[in-house]
């Protein structure tokens, strides 16, 4: 079953969420992670007594609003706000799928200061089934994807893994 951040990752680089699965995680060497996991901790410092945490079907919902069916995501930047969109709405599929209904999402920005609702459409759920099985497909792949050049890459946590040895 693939993940929140499976998702996330498919969105950005197929190369990327091969590595991630099959366990060559390069996060804890990034600045830029460690920036994000600092914003997303101390950003709403009373969200842990507020809200549940949540873990099904492989995924972790870090601040679930069960009154009003509210899956909150914290995010350090809208620089990949389509994943964090996907992230999101696949948290909502599978509450759906685990007979949650009338869920709807909010991706926050805290140092933009700013929230955007996340719903989930009968065309998403569709997507979803398809990506799903793309995802299952790439990480249980035996060789990972090809590598493509994309403006994010120099800022991610795999760059030095990707390119070294190779002139950007």
């Amino acid at each position: 079953m693939p993940t929140g951040t499976h998702f996330n990752y498919y969105m950005l680089c197929h190369l990327k969420l091969w590595l991630f699965a099959n366990g060559i995680n390069m996060e804890h060497t990034s600045d830029l992670v460690y920036e994000g996991k600092l914003i997303h901790e101390n950003s709403y410092p009373q969200r842990s007594e507020k809200y549940t945490e949540i873990e099904l079907e492989g995924i972790k919902i870090d601040y679930y609003d069960a009154r009003n069916k509210v899956v909150h995501e914290i995010k350090k930047s809208d620089s990949h706000e389509e994943a964090h969109e996907w992230q999101v709405k696949y948290y909502i599929y599978v509450l759906e799928r685990n007979g949650v209904e009338g869920v709807m999402g909010k991706l926050e920005y805290p140092k933009l200061r700013e929230t955007r609702e996340v719903v989930l459409s009968d065309d998403d759920r569709e997507k979803l089934k398809v990506y799903e099985k793309e995802i299952e497909c790439i990480i249980g792949a035996e060789t990972c994807p090809e590598r493509k050049e994309q403006k994010y890459c120099k800022h991610c946590s795999y760059f030095d893994f990707c390119w070294s040895g190779e002139e950007n």
